[in-house]
């Protein structure tokens, strides 16, 4: 086996077992109002991280280029409830004159 499918059968051996460790500690117990809201909250947040992360970062530099321009398109055309299929295409489109202009 290769080194890159070990890490990937590794990491989702340790998903799975940190999904199923939640249910099987707290059991039937039900979490205070505020962890909820907050928990609820985090799969949003971390996506966000890592869009940005993706976007601005290149190894251990933050690179500004066109991409931030297509991740801002993308992040008001989402904030404006658009269809997903258009805000792909508008952020393609933003990205795309962002590098002719350039």
């Amino acid at each position: 086996m290769s080194d890159a499918t070990i890490v990937l059968v590794l990491l989702a051996s340790g998903t799975y077992v940190l999904k199923s460790a939640g249910p099987l500690v707290l059991g039937a117990r039900t979490l205070p109002i505020r962890a909820q809201r907050l928990i609820d909250l985090l799969p949003a947040a971390l996506l966000a991280a890592l869009a940005v992360v993706s976007t601005v970062g290149d190894g251990a530099a933050v690179v500004i280029d066109a991409r931030l321009v297509g991740l801002i398109v993308a992040g008001l055309a989402l904030w404006r409830r658009l269809p997903f299929v258009v805000v792909i295409l508008l952020a393609a489109a933003a990205t795309a004159l962002a590098r002719l202009i350039a």
